[in-house]
Parts: C-alpha cells; sequence; structure tokens
C-alpha cells in the first residue's frame, strides 16, 4: 500500500538539533557565516548534509529584499554566445565563482531591441542583485537604464562613454596591443598591417590605439582594416588588406578568430605563415593553440576576469566600494610568429 503522505521536508529546527546549536546560528550560517565561530559553522554544514535540508530561496528573497542570483548579460546576437569561445569561458567562470557565494547565475541576452527591453523590465523588477556587463557597445541604450535602475553593474571591459560611471574588469587593451605588435616588430617585420574590432566596443578602440602607438611614425592608415571578431570578418579584411598592400609581412588581428581567418586568407593567396607573413591574435581562448598553425596570441586571464567580476557585483550589492580592476595579458608564443 502506498502512502498518501508525502515525506516531510527538513526545516531550520532540524538542522539546529541535528548541530545542538540554535536556529538563529543555523539562519546566520545559511546568510553568509558572519558571527558564527568556525565550529558551529562546521557542526551546521554537516547536520545540513546529514538532514538534506535544501533553503527555501523564494521566502528567503521576500525577507531579505535579496534575489541571491546574478545576472549574465550578454549584449550580442544569442548565436555569439556559443560561437564565441571566450563569452563560454566568462559564463563559466562566473557561475563557478558565484556557487561559492551560494548565488545563482542567470543567462541574459540583449541582441535585439525587444530583447533589451525585457532585460530592462527583469533587472527593474528586482529578479537580479547585479548585472555581470558583457561586450558592451557605445551607443547601447542598455548601459544607461541599467545605470538609471540603480542595480549594481560591473562591466566586462571599458564601456564607452560610461567610463566613470560603473566598476570595469578588464586587460589594458591598449598595452596589450603595444605588446603584441612590439613582438611583430621584433621579429623584423616592417609592413604590419592591423584587423581592428568594431570601434564602439573597447577591444576594437583601443587595440587599434595601441597598435598605433607601437608604429610610431611607421603607422599607415592603409594597413588597417576593421572586421567584428568573427572569423569570416577576419578573411575579408585579411583579402582587401592584401588587394591593396600586397608586400604585407606581418598581421596583429584584434581576436583570435579573426586571426584564424587572417590566416584562411593568407593561405588561399598562397601566402605561408609565419614564413611569408606573420600573425598575433587576441584572447588565446582554446582556438589559439588548436589551430593550424598554432597561434601567437595575448592571453586574457579569462578565470580571473570572471571571478573578480564576481566580487566587485558582490561588493556594490553589499553597499561595500568596488573598484574597477585591470588586470595583465600575457604574450603567448606559438608558431603562427
Amino acid at each position: 500500500m502506498v502512502s498518501n503522505t508525502a515525506k516531510r521536508k527538513p526545516t531550520i529546527r532540524d538542522v539546529a538539533a541535528a548541530a545542538g546549536v540554535s536556529r538563529g546560528t543555523v539562519s546566520r550560517v545559511l546568510n553568509g557565516g558572519h558571527w558564527v565561530s568556525p565550529d558551529a559553522r562546521d557542526k551546521v554544514e554537516a547536520a545540513i548534509a546529514a538532514t538534506g535540508y535544501h533553503a527555501n530561496h523564494h521566502a528567503r528573497s521576500l525577507a531579505t529584499g535579496r534575489a541571491d542570483s546574478v545576472a549574465f548579460l550578454l549584449t550580442e546576437p544569442q548565436h555569439l554566445l556559443f560561437a564565441d569561445p571566450t563569452f563560454a569561458i566568462l559564463l563559466r567562470g562566473a557561475a563557478e565563482a558565484l556557487a561559492k557565494h551560494n548565488k545563482t547565475l542567470v543567462l541574459l541576452v540583449a541582441g535585439t531591441p525587444q530583447e533589451r527591453d525585457n532585460v530592462a523590465q527583469f533587472v527593474a523588477a528586482g529578479h537580479v542583485d547585479g548585472v555581470l556587463l558583457i561586450s558592451s557597445h557605445e551607443s547601447d541604450p542598455l548601459i544607461d537604464t541599467l545605470i538609471d535602475t540603480g542595480v549594481p553593474t560591473v562591466a566586462c571591459g571599458i564601456p564607452l562613454g560610461h567610463e566613470n560611471q560603473i566598476p570595469t574588469v578588464s586587460v589594458d587593451e591598449a598595452v596589450s596591443a603595444r605588446t603584441a605588435t612590439a613582438h611583430l616588430r621584433a621579429l623584423g617585420r616592417e609592413r604590419i598591417a592591423h584587423i581592428a574590432g568594431p570601434e564602439d566596443t573597447p577591444g576594437g578602440r583601443f587595440r587599434r590605439v595601441g597598435y598605433r602607438e607601437a608604429l610610431g611614425d611607421l603607422y599607415d592608415p592603409a594597413l588597417v582594416e576593421a572586421g567584428d571578431f568573427s572569423r569570416d570578418s577576419g578573411a575579408e579584411a585579411m583579402a582587401n588588406l592584401l588587394a591593396r598592400e600586397p608586400h604585407i609581412d606581418a598581421v596583429f588581428a584584434a581576436s583570435d578568430r579573426m586571426a584564424a581567418g587572417a590566416i584562411l586568407a593568407l593561405q588561399q593567396a598562397g601566402k605561408t605563415v609565419p614564413g611569408d607573413v606573420a600573425v598575433v591574435g587576441f584572447d588565446d581562448s582554446g582556438l589559439a593553440a588548436s589551430f593550424d598553425p598554432p597561434l601567437t596570441t595575448m592571453h586574457q586571464p579569462f578565470d580571473e576576469i570572471s571571478e573578480a567580476m564576481v566580487d566587485l557585483v558582490l561588493r556594490a550589492a553589499a553597499g561595500k566600494d568596488a573598484p574597477s580592476v585591470t588586470m595583465p595579458a600575457a604574450l603567448v608564443v606559438r608558431a603562427s610568429a
């Protein structure tokens, strides 16, 4: 005979009894462990595991005014979440970092006007305690909306036009681009082209600035062609560069995906890499090491970037100071240059 009585879910009272502590101590452990001794915290955590207790997050959010979740907001078309490996790495890192704080990650994509409106309403309704803003564009009105709602927001990369309005975590784009270009110059390359990213993104703008600074008086605007960070745009940009400047002997691409496209275009044009043309990319997100030839590139510490973004947004959500963070990018030399 099957019982109609469902098994009772364990409560804070059960956890407290199993741990031999007060319900208040259990509550403090569940809410971050403040003012709880290490011994009491260990007993409560062991009791939680033994009883199978799960916190009622909905009830807690009603009582505390916190959602216990943070949004990972990608302001790009949905397909790029899977096409661009940098976004997946940042997403994984953010989820892992939030899990350490017993917080949930909510994925939001705002690549269209309708999606932006939906995201604005969702965030304004208090469904998340903060926002991790990924891949911002200068003309995107959503940044102003986030600022106006007052939701704690941390940007990956410096959001153009809002440089001092929200905390950021980024590498020094210009310095990194100077390092990449200087490496090509040190190899004796003289006609160094640049495949730039979109001018309304920090990666597009500041990496072009660093390239120009590294060349100084040798800078030639005819050696610059813009892409959109995709492989196809890198191939198209490289073909355009070769059509007007056939004696190019090096290329610095503002992303590994564009660098990969450039190499394919060079090979189709009968050029060898790095023999005829040396190529340096930017990101080192996984594609670089597996490409043929393996890409020399600027390595971004994506896991550290994700963790720092989570730390800042949680600090801001708790009303604490959240200063911007700049991290170093390192040149990784492989076979392409």
